[in-house]
């Protein structure tokens, strides 16, 4: 049975909440635990079905892995080289994130694996990092460079250097990855900065990294050591919450333990250019990523042309940010976003309908999107039925527009959101949204 969001128009964001661990550091926890020497024990990691299935992957790998209990793991790590042959295909569900990464950690290993995943991970390109990965000697084969994956062992990796043509956190980290297994150095370079969880996480199981401006250096056979993770809380979860504070005059919320990560914070710095009033309190830093807990209160927000620097530094949280779009004073546009098209949904062309159903003008590019910002209506959103097309992202933004609602919003099968926020609708409701599921 579908279940669907029906969010209630009004409301106000208020108190003290914190999100669900980080994604991207549950991910490469499990992945890089698994093949450390030693027992490896993680904290605040995200119970959601993305890190779920990267969990029962490894499982089936040969890795014994206790929990998750109340966000902790233990990894009982097996080596470099101590991962076995799975008995069927690896099931990535809907996590674009554990398919991608693991092509790369599996492409060095001496039996065939294959990767599979759900409806939606299923119509996503692969080749971007099948390609990289067969300069340096993979043997992996697609269906039209799409999931299924199939790899292949071949007899030796060899390090390469590869210079990005887009800027991409999984095709570097899958090729750091297949680079530990590699004869020689694996060199990337980036054309713009993206997420580093990876190249932190590994310096954080002993491996030695270099970097050089955009070009990050790995040389393989490094040996990696069981650590302690502490996940934070996921800034890409944070940022509905963000935006629904920030475009809801009265409304003051905080929001603890917040992953800062520098290549993860663009968020940050568009709402704050867009006049959001955003500050981070008690900064610190847990296990090599910095933390800290983000106030942000309502007020006016004004439209602005986004950076490009920031577009790679906030590519999971442009949804959200569209909706802080059509909220603001004036036009906001975007533009070098193409990667958005190829996420879980062409997130440009279903947000500009989305936008588009509830009454905002949302002009869709080949690179990004032009929104006519409602800013000095105090109801800038019509009510509506959304279409999230399998997107979590996509269901978690537009019922944060509920806050500048004239009508109620109705998100069509939203089963998908527990792949990256369990519990998302309750802590919302706790929040001050009017929000409730239903059965379809």
């Amino acid at each position: 049975m579908s279940r669907n969001f029906l969010v209630a128009p009004g409301g106000r964001l208020h108190g003290t909440i914190r999100v669900p661990g980080d994604k991207s550091i549950s991910h490469r926890s499990i992945m890089l635990g698994a093949i450390a020497e030693g027992r490896t024990e993680v904290t605040g990691f995200l119970e959601g079905a993305d890190a779920l299935s990267t969990m029962n992957a490894f499982r089936a790998l040969g890795v014994s892995i206790d929990g998750p209990a109340a966000g902790r793991v233990g990894i009982g790590g097996v080596g470099l080289h101590g991962l076995r042959a799975a008995p069927g295909p690896l099931d990535c569900g809907n996590a674009g994130t554990a398919m991608r990464l693991m092509m790369g950690l599996l492409a060095g290993q001496r039996f065939e694996s294959v990767l599979i995943g759900d409806e939606s991970l299923s119509k996503r390109p692969m080749r971007r990092v099948a390609d990289p990965l067969a300069l340096m000697g993979a043997r992996i084969e697609t269906q039209d460079g799409r999931p299924p994956v199939r790899i292949l062992p071949v007899p030796t990796l060899n390090g390469i250097r590869y210079e990005m043509p887009v800027a991409s956190a999984q095709v570097k980290s899958a090729l750091l990855l297949a680079g530990l297994y590699a004869q020689g150095e694996t060199t990337v370079v980036e054309p713009a900065p993206t997420r580093d969880h990876t190249e932190r996480m590994l310096g954080g199981f002993g491996v030695e990294l270099e970097r050089d401006g955009a070009a990050v250096t790995l040389r393989g056979g490094q040996r990696l050591q069981a650590a302690t993770i502490d996940v934070p809380a996921d800034i890409s979860s944070a940022a509905f919450f963000l935006v629904g504070a920030a475009i809801c005059p009265g409304a003051e919320l905080r929001l603890e333990h917040v992953g800062m990560n520098p290549t993860r914070t663009g968020v940050v710095d568009i709402l704050r250019l867009m006049g959001a009033d955003l500050v981070a309190e008690n900064p610190r830093e847990v296990g090599g990523e910095p933390v800290a807990d983000l106030v942000v209160r309502g007020g006016g927000l004004r439209g602005i042309e986004i950076p490009p620097a920031l577009v790679p530094l906030a590519i999971d949280e442009f949804p959200a940010l569209f909706v802080a779009a059509a909220c603001a004073e004036g036009r906001t546009v975007l533009t070098g976003a193409e990667e958005l098209r190829v996420k879980e949904s062409d997130r440009i062309a279903v947000m500009a309908d989305g936008l588009r159903t509830l009454g905002v003008r949302a002009e869709p590019t080949p690179d990004g999107i032009v929104i006519e910002g409602r800013g000095g209506d105090a109801k800038v959103f019509d009510g509506g039925e959304i279409a999230i097309h399998h997107d979590h992202r996509i269901a978690m933004s537009f019922a944060m527009a509920g806050l500048r609602a004239a009508g109620p919003i109705a998100i069509r099968d939203i089963a998908v959101v527990d792949t990256s926020f369990p519990g998302f609708a309750a802590l919302a409701r706790s929040a001050g949204l009017a929000i409730r599921e239903q059965a379809a």
